[in-house]
């Protein structure tokens, strides 16, 4: 189940202050020099820096495509 818009409106990634954008049961950050993901575990965003994982350009690139 998606996440609402309204929090996805507030929502940034916690490492760079940048907003974020739900795809694949997760979270991504749109800056291309943090390119963090962060999941969603029950429906709750897991935004903590220390679990997120760093994507590749290659793969960050490839989830942005995913960006609506």
């Amino acid at each position: 189940m998606p996440l609402a818009p309204e929090l996805l409106k507030i929502l940034v990634c916690p490492a760079c202050k940048t907003p974020v954008f739900e795809a694949d049961n997760a979270l991504f950050c749109t800056n291309g020099d943090c390119r963090r993901r962060y999941t969603i575990q029950d429906e709750i965003p897991v935004l903590l820096v220390d679990e997120s994982k760093i994507l590749d350009s290659g793969d960050w690139l490839e989830a942005m495509r995913k960006k609506p």
